[in-house]
């Protein structure tokens, strides 16, 4: 059992805020905004980012969480909460 592999791991029940960056941050390439500080409630489009790279990290997280993202998520709190709220309960 490798444990170096959690973010494709079907068991994996939580997305933190250093995931989704580390997501956007790939996502969006070295065209990204800023991801530093307090970003939780701060619009996606505030912080650099537009449809296109929504619709990669939308794609990524799916792939690593095996859940949709809502097509209307505005913050980051939003995609957490999202993410989250379909992720299976640990136990």
């Amino acid at each position: 059992m490798k444990e170096t592999e959690t973010m494709s791991d079907p068991t994996t029940t939580t997305m933190t805020l250093d995931d989704l960056r580390r997501i956007l941050s790939e996502s969006a390439g070295s065209e990204g905004g800023q991801l530093d500080g307090d970003i939780l409630d701060t619009a996606f489009t505030e912080l650099g980012y537009d449809s296109l790279a929504l619709l990669e990290t939308s794609a990524v997280i799916q792939r690593e969480y095996g859940v949709e993202i809502p097509d209307k998520v505005a913050t980051p709190r939003e995609l957490l909460d999202s993410v989250n709220g379909s992720l299976p309960a640990a136990g």
